[in-house]
């Protein structure tokens, strides 16, 4: 182990420019520093190095467009520089002098720190103008030689500035240099060559002022970020090298990393990838999103099954992010909406808190964009805390303001189910729509100078709404041009739907969000006017398009459009709806009296019923209330079965509840944006012809599809280094990281033998990687020689995933070997172990029911001596990005096998198909298409079709369903107990009955069981030829080059963003 006296070396002083160069720019916004700037790079670098240690000052000071002679003392477009001597102000303020447009003196105040704290580096020029290559001055940083976007670097220096991060920038004691601390003081080593890049990507945007995307997501499923980065800029090695030096190995360090907890699931990864491939292509684009302090949750498994704890992925620290301190937002909750004496409205009271920018470098592949990925952490000022109540013993009292704003960002996905959790989940929507919206109108306004032409916004600004969450970006938007910029309804409306683009992910009811119209006029008043506005907007366009000719036709399409369910119309529309009914004047006793003759009762009945009813409403709303009418209701229902009788009930029957007030944000993404997207072509389809036909009829050119896709750097390039190594090899280029297409090349090799002994090799390699993870994770050691079997790692457990078919597919699979002698079992099965990942959600019941199922029938058959390496089962707690990077390289078989036609494209299944792995699935999501690229033959295919799932649910209802003898095998078997003493009754009860809530086995688990099995068995036949199997493998990676997710970033700048790339010169 390295000591502490690894740090006491005056080289690791060449660093400490960094520290300042950072800080400043945690500062943006403004041409030049202003005092608070200054004191904060006083106090948090001339602090650090008071020692009289040698330093180069990082200067916020210059003229970006400077230009050096060969023979100056240097005042460069990020650095000042004065060889052999003490800084002073003269000085500084001499140099200053030569450059034409500075406007800000360095007089006084603002430097005394710098000529009493520092000295600057002696000895060899740190900046050095190289007149034969005729190039922009580089930066010289102990042996790295900088230019913005171009850094090289010996493993010496790098070590240099690994230790003095071990040293001056310290978050752990400094007499051990232990892996933790060596990952730290490394990312922030890399840190240092991010923000370089950063900020010329940064600055290059704000001089050139093009139009750029913003993408809005409530998840950003990050993963570790140190091997990626170090990749992105061609310094593994190097890095590699270097903390070899100091007795370091870097897989080792880059396992301390905690993956960020900012995401769950295929949301939140697509919208990692999307960055990845926008900083890889040089697009102009930020990502905005929440910085959760306990993300969704950490699993756990225990006898009980899944437990979920807090993430504990900040509690270190995050060498990656810079808080921005001058860039926070007010966000505002309830309060009320009145009308002002300039006849604007105005939203007043209610609460207040602040959205804080934290900021995070995403370094694109072999270039210099670095582009940022904004993260929104809310808090209150500190008068808000109520002193005085705190002081008289009322300590929650006086924290409250504090906690109620904390907790926004304190959890992805809070429970809903509680009206507080409806409350936060809104907020958290509310508080990124707001947030990240006033930060890209404050830039728009920036860039845009003295005069501010707002019908260029659209021409500037691309927003992105992945999925509805961010929906509220567009009354937000509207109410900002409105209420704060003084525009029109008219042109604030034009703006808005020019901006705004919305990309459904889901066909799933509960996906297609609906909030509360009375919460949310609680909580947003003004928003609830604006959608109350957009809504009756709606109502005319779609009465203009069809007339009131055919009223029918009319209701039909206003139900299936309108933003606000279960709403009244708007009283400017009502008489055009509904035309006013003849009708004459009945006495009220009169008609009372017609009444109880239609109905038929006599007069001692009507008298009953008039004391019951008194009854009724003296009586408090309780159950006892409740039972008296259904007694009323007895009482009718005596009555003779006549027509007669029947009319008797149909009076008397109690009304139909108030349906509740809905506002349905996903029809408000569709009329508010200017186009909408699915994410596979099934998925693109079903969204026009089921989930919004109705607007689609009415609006066809909104109507996308952008295929999702991954990033090929993380995906293949960094977690299958062995597989990179020979693709490499085998096509004799390494282009294919950044041009996909090239993989198709390995086709001409799909029979080369050479390669298939190469191919096995690599996938062997992993395998044993995986093997060694599996027995520190979860105890169980398997067998290398085994097909490694994996569903869907990096997704969540739901049902229509059909977690569920796969175990019960194992279930049988075990039961048959049971009922075999041992070389029969060898004969029939192949070796297996089967691998399952994923988080069930804390509310979803069913969903860690199977989880617990899952890891019951594991501690089953993973301790039967009889059936030994032949089947194992693994339950991986905790998934994440990380352990997906690792298992997917291994993974031989992958199982994408949810309901046809409600996944709506899924990418693990593309990440999988790249690292060589072949599918079992359904026609479903992007499944369609990998099987039309890899071809037919190298996809198992099974299970029922889109078209059909509609009439086999009717079918169901109808009792027509006739189940399989084996599905039925396999319940009872399940139901033995063979498995443990846990009662899976509602479990396998939810796959029985033919209809009703958690009945009728909705996601057709049994209907596509018998094909599965079957199925199956095809692919153990394919594995035992390992010739046949290889082959496979190597085309599903080279048909895997159209899922890409540059692809998809290529596809959406064109035709949704209108967006070109932006190269750092």
């Amino acid at each position: 182990m390295a000591s502490s006296s690894l740090f006491s070396t005056p080289s690791t002083a060449h660093h400490s420019y960094s520290h300042c160069y950072s800080i400043s720019r945690s500062f943006v916004g403004a041409p030049f520093p202003s005092p608070s700037k200054l004191f904060f790079l006083r106090n948090a670098s001339a602090s650090r190095f008071a020692a009289g240690r040698d330093f180069l000052v990082r200067s916020l000071f210059t003229e970006t467009n400077h230009k050096l002679k060969d023979d100056d003392d240097y005042i460069t477009p990020h650095a000042c520089c004065v060889l052999g001597e003490h800084i002073t102000e003269q000085r500084l303020v001499k140099k200053n002098a030569r450059i034409k447009r500075m406007k800000w003196s360095l007089q006084h105040r603002e430097l005394p720190f710098f000529r009493h704290n520092f000295r600057v580096l002696r000895g060899p020029r740190m900046f050095v103008s190289d007149k034969r290559e005729k190039k922009k001055p580089h930066l010289i940083r102990s042996g790295i030689w900088i230019t913005p976007g171009s850094i090289t670097a010996d493993a010496a220096s790098i070590a240099s500035s690994i230790k003095y991060h071990a040293e001056f920038t310290p978050l752990f004691s400094p007499r051990q240099f232990e892996l933790l601390k060596a990952f730290f003081a490394t990312a922030q080593s890399v840190r240092d060559a991010l923000i370089l890049n950063w900020n010329a990507t940064y600055d290059y945007y704000e001089k050139m002022n093009i139009k750029q995307a913003y993408y809005l997501s409530m998840e950003f499923l990050q993963g570790r970020a140190l091997l990626n980065a170090i990749g992105n800029l061609e310094l593994t090695g190097a890095y590699a090298e270097a903390l070899r030096k100091l007795g370091k190995d870097l897989e080792n360090v880059a396992r301390q990393e905690p993956d960020a907890a900012l995401g769950n699931g295929g949301l939140g990864r697509l919208a990692s990838c999307f960055l990845d491939s926008l900083a890889t292509l040089n697009y102009p684009a930020w990502g905005y999103g929440l910085r959760y302090k306990y993300g969704l949750f950490k699993q756990r498994i225990t006898k009980d099954g899944q437990e979920e704890v807090a993430e504990d992925w900040l509690e270190m620290g995050n060498p990656w992010e810079i808080v921005r301190n001058d860039v926070s937002y007010p966000v505002k909750f309830y309060g009320k909406v009145v009308e002002g004496s300039d006849g604007k409205r105005h939203w007043i009271g209610g609460e207040d808190i602040i959205a804080l920018a934290y900021d995070v470098p995403i370094p694109g592949y072999k270039t210099k964009t670095t582009i940022n990925l904004r993260l929104w952490s809310t808090k209150v000022r500190s008068e808000d805390f109520d002193l005085y109540d705190f002081n008289a013993g009322n300590h929650t009292k006086a924290c409250e303001a504090q906690t109620n704003a904390e907790k926004i960002c304190y959890i992805l996905y809070p429970g809903d189910e509680s009206m507080e959790g409806k409350v936060l989940r809104l907020k958290q929507q509310y508080t990124l729509c707001s947030a990240s919206l006033q930060d890209i109108i404050a830039r728009f306004e920036r860039r845009s100078g003295e005069y501010v032409n707002w019908e260029e916004f659209p021409e500037k600004v691309a927003v992105q709404m992945n999925d509805t969450h961010p929906t509220l970006c567009i009354p937000e938007l509207m109410r900002i041009l409105i209420d704060l910029k003084g525009l029109t309804w008219r042109e604030a409306w034009k703006i808005t739907q020019r901006t705004v683009a919305y990309t459904n992910h889901t066909v799933l009811p509960e996906a297609l969000e609906k909030w509360s119209l009375e919460l949310m006029q609680k909580l947003l008043p003004r928003h609830v006017e604006i959608i109350e506005m957009i809504d009756e907007e709606l109502i005319n366009t779609i009465i203009s398009e069809y007339g009131t000719a055919d009223p029918v036709l009319l209701e039909e399409k206003l139900k299936a459009m309108r933003i606000l369910e279960n709403v009244d119309f708007p009283a400017s529309v009502k008489d055009l709806l509904f035309q006013p009914k003849e009708s004459s004047i009945v006495d009220p006793d009169e008609e009372i009296q017609s009444s109880d003759e239609e109905v038929g009762l006599n007069d001692e009945e009507v008298e009953l019923i008039d004391e019951e009813v008194e009854l009724i409403d003296e009586e408090e709303p309780t159950g006892e209330g409740t039972q008296k009418k259904k007694v009323l209701s007895e009482l009718i229902d005596e009555e003779e079965p006549t027509g007669e009788g029947t009319q008797k009930k149909k009076v008397l029957s109690e009304p139909v509840p108030e349906l509740p007030k809905m506002v349905r944000m996903a029809n408000l993404s569709v009329v508010g944006g200017h186009a909408v997207n699915g994410v596979a072509e099934i998925h693109s389809e079903i969204v026009k012809e089921e989930v919004f036909n109705e607007f689609f009829k009415l609006w066809p050119e909104k109507f996308q599809n952008k295929t999702n896709g991954v990033t090929p750097r993380r995906w293949i390039r960094f977690c299958n280094p062995d597989l990179s190594e020979l693709i490499t090899k085998w096509i004799h280029t390494e282009d294919w990281v950044l041009n996909t297409e090239k993989l198709a090349e390995l086709q001409k090799f799909a029979d080369d033998e050479e390669l298939h002994t190469e191919w096995r090799a690599a996938k062997k390699s992993n395998k044993m990687k995986v093997i060694s993870f599996l027995k520190e994770k979860t105890g169980y050691l398997v067998s290398p020689d085994a097909m490694f079997d994996v569903q869907q790692i990096v997704k969540r457990i739901h049902e229509y995933k059909r977690q569920l078919l796969n175990i019960l597919g194992i279930v049988y699979r075990y039961k048959k070997m049971k009922e075999m002698t041992a070389e029969e079992r060898k004969a029939k099965f192949v070796p297996r172990v089967c691998i399952f990942g994923g988080k069930a959600f804390a509310t979803y019941v069913q969903a860690k029911r199977i989880v617990k199922f899952i890891t019951d029938v594991g501690a089953t058959v993973n301790h039967d001596s009889e059936i030994g390496d032949l089947l194992k089962v693994v339950f991986v707690p905790d998934y994440n990005v990380s352990v997906a990077e690792l298992l997917i390289p291994a993974s031989e078989l992958s199982q994408h096998i949810s309901t046809a036609g409600m996944e709506a494209s899924g990418t693990s299944n593309m990440k999988f198909a790249m690292n060589g792995c072949i599918l079992i699935g359904t026609l479903d999501g992007a499944n369609v298409e990998i099987r039309e690229e890899v071809g037919e033959e190298n996809f198992f295919l099974f299970g029922a079709r889109a078209h059909e799932i509609a009439g086999l649910r009717k079918e169901r209802a109808e009792g027509k369903f006739v189940p399989d003898p084996r599905f039925e095998e396999v319940k009872e078997y399940v139901r033995s107990g063979i498995f443990g003493p846990f009662n899976y009754d509602e479990l396998i009860g939810s796959l029985e009955g033919n209809e009703g809530f958690g009945q009728g086995d909705y996601f057709l688990v049994g209907k596509d069981f018998p094909s599965y099995i079957e199925c199956q068995e095809q692919v153990d036949e394919a594995y035992r030829d390992q010739k046949r199997w290889t082959r496979m493998s190597i085309l599903n990676t080279a048909g895997s080059y159209k899922f890409s997710s540059d692809r998809t970033i290529h596809e959406y700048a064109k035709d949704i963003w209108n967006i070109e790339p932006a190269e750092i010169p």
